[in-house]
């Protein structure tokens, strides 16, 4: 069986893309994970700010909960950027970029331990809501890796939301 070539696209001498997702979808999905990206990058790094600055009674506890989830948020990071590329587009990957796409804003200054907490329940529940906003173009363009990785990151931010919450509770 004689392999087939790709097409080269002549505006900028790359390989066409043919997955089966037309290029405007291709588009849309990638602005769409580009806002997660962001999303996601402000959330790694208000965590791991938080775990730099936390004090208090609860420091230890804070502090390795903090790391453990900036370092799941890290890899997510990689996972999210790839999936751009591999839909033919750059990630975003500038603080400007990220400052403009993203929907949760930074925290300024060093807040309380428990304010650090309500501060990343909130992004995490920011994150989530970027993420479940891409299923019906995601459906639509019939792109199940950007949906598996979409479910993926929800169940996380979710359940990061809880657990978080759960330090808020009497």
């Amino acid at each position: 069986m004689a392999s087939k070539k790709p097409t080269v696209n002549p505006k900028s001498g790359s390989a066409k893309i043919d997955i089966g997702i037309s290029e405007s979808d291709r588009a849309k999905i990638a602005a769409g994970l580009s806002g997660l990206l962001a999303d996601s990058y402000t959330l790694y790094l208000m965590t791991h700010n938080f775990h730099w600055n936390v004090k208090g009674p609860m420091f230890n506890t804070l502090h390795l909960m903090f790391m453990t989830q900036y370092t799941e948020q890290w890899g997510a990071l990689d996972l999210i950027a790839e999936r751009i590329r591999a839909l033919g587009y750059p990630a975003p990957g500038t603080y400007k970029q990220f400052v403009e796409l993203a929907s949760i804003k930074e925290i300024e200054g060093v807040p309380p331990a428990l304010e650090m907490v309500r501060h990343l329940v909130s992004a995490q529940e920011a994150t989530a809501r970027t993420a479940r906003a891409l299923f019906p173009l995601l459906e639509k363009a019939n792109d199940q890796p950007t949906a598996d990785l979409i479910t993926q990151r929800l169940d996380l931010h979710e359940k990061t939301a809880w657990m978080l919450r759960s330090l808020l509770e009497e």
